[in-house]
């Protein structure tokens, strides 16, 4: 797929130019709003918040109790962005919240520290619009990539993707990578309440499978931290990512998982 460079715009600018052609139910633009979590990200939020397409209606940034200036840093870059925090700690209690406060039609998930790229999200939203029920990224697909990816997460994340495959069907080509959205009215499909970390990317994943929706993958390229250190930690996330995907086994699909997964690809 190729974009049109005309939207990769930072919000600063005087872009007006909406690119959604098609309508919500009720006869207007679906609204949309991206879910950012964050701690101490005061230093890459610079590299990201500015780079979120001006059509964006609503962004949300979820603090973590961040001793930084990360808030701060926020409000200067976005004056009307949403800061709320989370009840829990914890990537996945970090996006629940963020889910609960938006107010879009459609949510998207944008990670805080420069490694997903905001300028991707026109290909997400146009997924969406035409026809897609919930959207994820793939570095696995032509066109996307990983700059930030061990060769044994690497290979962690592809034994994971077998698995999914053999027991859920489908045929994702990604499986833990955050970058993803959806229709809100997806979020009333799925049980996310226990996934306090990082296995509700996974979670997500497979209950949309589960539910039978319509899921595309489009390509994405996941770029390097920029500063500070990840949280992510291998052994025990992976384990709680294998966990997940075991509790899920017991859960009785609604209808027969789809045979194929829908992709986007960028040429």
């Amino acid at each position: 797929m190729k974009f049109d460079s005309n939207i990769f715009v930072r919000r600063n600018s005087n872009q007006t130019t909406n690119p959604r052609s098609h309508r919500a139910q009720n006869g207007r633009s679906p609204s949309i709003s991206v879910v950012i979590p964050a701690m101490n990200e005061a230093k890459n939020l610079p590299h990201v918040l500015p780079y979120i397409p001006t059509w964006v209606d609503e962004i949300i940034l979820v603090d973590g109790n961040s001793k930084d200036d990360t808030v701060a840093i926020a409000r200067k870059l976005v004056p009307d962005i949403v800061v709320v925090g989370q009840d829990r700690p914890g990537k996945g209690a970090a996006l629940m919240s963020g889910f609960r406060a938006a107010k879009g039609d459609i949510i998207i998930m944008l990670d805080a520290d420069g490694s997903t790229d905001p300028r991707e999200i026109p290909a997400f939203v146009g997924a969406l619009l035409s026809g897609a029920d919930f959207v994820k990224g793939s570095r696995f697909l032509q066109g996307g990539g990983t700059l930030d990816m061990e060769w044994y997460r690497r290979l962690g994340n592809w034994g994971f993707v077998k698995l999914v495959s053999l027991r859920f069907g489908g045929n994702f080509t990604d499986l833990c990578y955050g970058y993803a959205a959806f229709w809100r009215d997806v979020l009333d499909r799925m049980s996310l309440d226990d996934d306090v970390g990082f296995e509700i990317e996974t979670s997500m994943n497979v209950q949309a499978l589960l539910t039978d929706l319509k899921i595309t993958e489009v390509a994405s390229t996941e770029m390097r931290r920029i500063h500070g250190k990840s949280n992510l930690r291998t052994i025990p996330d992976g384990w709680r990512v294998l966990s997940k995907i075991v509790q899920l086994s017991f859960q009785k699909p609604q209808r027969e998982p789809q045979a194929r997964i829908a992709r986007t690809q960028q040429h």
